[in-house]
């Protein structure tokens, strides 16, 4: 599994820009993400603040995580711009019956692959070895583009739930 997503993050975007993880509870099909990929270049190419359009970026990584970033370094963004991102969000768990707004379930690389965890199940995960301290977690908790670039995909020891699980230091 290659890794290295950041060459698909737009350079031309500020350090700052505002960035939304939404993950999905099931990988999406060739097909589905297809047509992901085209309700996301329509959003982006409709989505506006202040009635001026937004310099924005969506894409689907991993087959899994769709990633919306907007560049606000010269506009705010409005309320009413971050309420339309979430509607097509919920329109995409419709469509598709997936769940994108679950933060109760944790992202990680095991064994080349991407592997949802229920929180809730995180401690017997480790306890049994399934979750170690040098797994890749998928940090979605991330809110600006430098974060993306440097935080999102790190080891669970490097992670917040470091300190919600103090055994992990190893």
């Amino acid at each position: 599994m290659n890794l290295q997503y950041q060459q698909h993050i737009p350079a031309d975007f500020h350090e700052n820009s505002r960035v939304w993880v939404y993950q999905s509870n099931r990988m999406f099909s060739i097909g589905e993400a297809f047509e992901i990929e085209e309700i996301l270049k329509d959003f982006i190419a409709g989505w506006e603040s202040h009635g001026s359009l937004i310099k924005g970026y969506a894409n689907l990584f991993f087959g899994q995580f769709i990633i919306l970033m907007a560049d606000d370094s010269t506009d705010r963004l409005c309320g009413s711009s971050a309420d339309k991102s979430i509607r097509m969000i919920k329109e995409i768990e419709q469509k598709f019956n997936v769940n994108l707004l679950d933060r109760q379930s944790l992202g990680f690389i095991v064994k080349d692959k991407v592997e949802i965890l229920p929180l809730t199940q995180l401690s017997y995960a480790m306890e049994n070895g399934f979750i170690k301290p040098d797994t890749l977690y998928f940090n979605n908790l991330i809110t600006t583009k430098k974060m993306l670039m440097n935080d999102w995909l790190v080891p669970v020891q490097n992670s917040w739930l470091k300190t919600r699980l103090p055994n992990l230091a190893s």
